[in-house]
């Protein structure tokens, strides 16, 4: 057995089955199909957030919920104009990543030997979009086709990324098998997706930074294009569209409307402008690229993540300037701590004699790495999810005590003709099944998230894990957790 084979074979044989193993991945495939879809059908504009017979258990029917979810059969999940859309909107991604002016940054070193270079300007690409939507949007205001055309089109587009994210997962699974001995074109697979047994390796990922040249655009990394792109950048256009519903709606934007969609823009402006320190996470250093990330990134991400602002678009909420403060106060908070944890690490790890954080102590491990144990980093071990968290708050608390039905032929004050009349009714409360969603999914993904860091941790690091894990006891809240 060569060197590389057998690097490969004992770094497998060290980790074990992740997410319940086979059985688990099975689940978790089906589970995040079917969940973007339930968000989109069973909270809707049609009949009610949630629909009105899930209300009533014992009355329900097959045929009464699909008409209450607008359900037109499974041709109706897609079509031709969404699905080119799509695709424009991808090769438009691809465009941007080439045409403009970019920063090359070298990624960590691999554990083959070398480093990879990135080319960087995922910041620059989202203000030029953004500027091209709101130029569109001053001249043709709410309806303009951008808008429209997603609200029209949303489970169609929703159903588009699918394809995509399904389409991409097995491709870059059946290019793994190319990968060389000898690591000549600095590719390696991920240590957790040689398991041997395809569905699995599928899922979470084999070959750990898949590459692609392509006519005129060059190389691409597939795994950082997808993180940072299409995706995150779709989550806000999805906000945006939503907005530009509620106006054509209603004639008005909310509070709640503004706050939801300047606090996630916030978010992913920021992971865009901070773009290189996607290069030092557990995605792009440990983690394969398979239907995980790539079901994540580009289906998964934006369709649940927007729900907020999908549920404002039919029901508005004004939140008053106390009700703004307080999430104000909530975001601002989470937004500091992750913020200024990202900074202290990324600072440390690239130049730990940088004056702001040169006072920090930290202990030296074997293999030559160093842990901190002061500072943010010595109050907890993820202490930067813990900001992650709050954020996520921010984004459900605008949608209050969520809930509406639509009453079909209402008589609404001022208008003269029969419509339909947006109230909460007997649904007050239950709606929140589906606009805190986020915030329970956040917490439990953070939880497992930091269980696998804190495993890769231990696996690296041994004794030196255990001992740093004395010095800095807490996991993700200090006293707590």
């Amino acid at each position: 057995m060569s060197k590389r084979a057998a690097d490969v074979a004992e770094s497998a044989s060290e980790h074990r089955y992740e997410f319940g193993g086979r059985v688990g991945v099975a689940f978790i495939t089906f589970a995040v199909h079917a969940v973007p879809y339930a968000l989109a059908f069973l909270c809707n504009d049609i009949s009610g957030c949630p629909a009105p017979s899930l209300l009533h258990p014992t009355s329900l029917s097959l045929e009464k919920l699909k008409a209450e979810t607008g359900w037109q059969g499974v041709s109706g999940l897609l079509n031709t104009n969404a699905f080119l859309g799509t695709l424009g909107w991808y090769f438009l991604s691809l465009v941007l990543y080439a045409a403009l002016p970019a920063t090359t940054v070298q990624g960590v070193e691999l554990k083959s030997g070398g480093r990879l270079t990135y080319r960087f300007n995922a910041f620059s690409s989202a203000v030029f979009t953004m500027v091209i939507a709101a130029a569109g949007t001053i001249v043709q205001g709410a309806e303009f086709p951008v808008w429209t055309f997603i609200s029209d089109n949303y489970v169609q587009i929703l159903t588009s990324n699918v394809i995509v994210a399904n389409a991409l997962s097995v491709y870059v699974y059946v290019c793994s098998f190319s990968v060389k001995n000898g690591n000549r074109d600095k590719r390696e697979l991920a240590a957790g997706g040689t398991t041997g047994n395809m569905f699995y390796d599928w899922f979470i990922g084999r070959e750990l930074n898949p590459r692609i040249t392509l006519p005129v655009f060059g190389e691409v990394d597939i795994k950082s294009f997808m993180e940072l792109r299409p995706g995150l950048l779709g989550w806000i256009l999805l906000d945006c569209a939503f907005m530009a519903k509620q106006y054509r709606t209603y004639g008005y934007v909310t509070d709640s409307m503004l706050i939801v969609t300047f606090t996630q823009a916030l978010y992913v402006f920021d992971a865009l402008y901070m773009e290189p320190a996607i290069l030092t996470t557990i995605d792009i250093i440990t983690d394969g690229f398979g239907f995980m990330l790539s079901f994540g990134d580009v289906a998964w991400l934006p369709f649940t993540y927007s729900v907020q602002a999908k549920y404002l678009a039919v029901h508005p909420v004004s939140l008053g300037p106390l009700g703004c403060l307080m999430i104000f106060a909530v975001q601002g908070t989470g937004y500091y701590i992750f913020r200024a944890t990202n900074n202290e690490k990324n600072r440390f790890r690239t130049n730990p004699k940088d004056p702001k954080i040169a006072h920090l102590k930290y202990i030296e491990t074997k293999t030559g790495s160093k842990l901190l144990t002061s500072g943010w980093w010595g109050t907890a071990r993820h202490i930067n999810y813990l900001g992650d968290w709050f954020m996520s708050w921010s984004y459900c608390l605008p949608t209050g005590i969520a809930g509406y039905m639509i009453v079909k032929n209402a008589i609404v004050p001022g208008i003269t003709s029969s419509t339909a009349e947006v109230i909460q009714g007997e649904a007050r409360g239950w709606g929140m099944v589906f606009t805190y969603f986020y915030m329970l999914y956040f917490a439990i993904l953070l939880v497992h998230r930091e269980r696998r860091d804190e495993e890769k941790c231990r696996r690296k690091y041994g004794k030196d894990w255990d001992e740093y894990c004395k010095i800095v006891p807490w996991r993700i809240i200090p006293y707590v957790y």
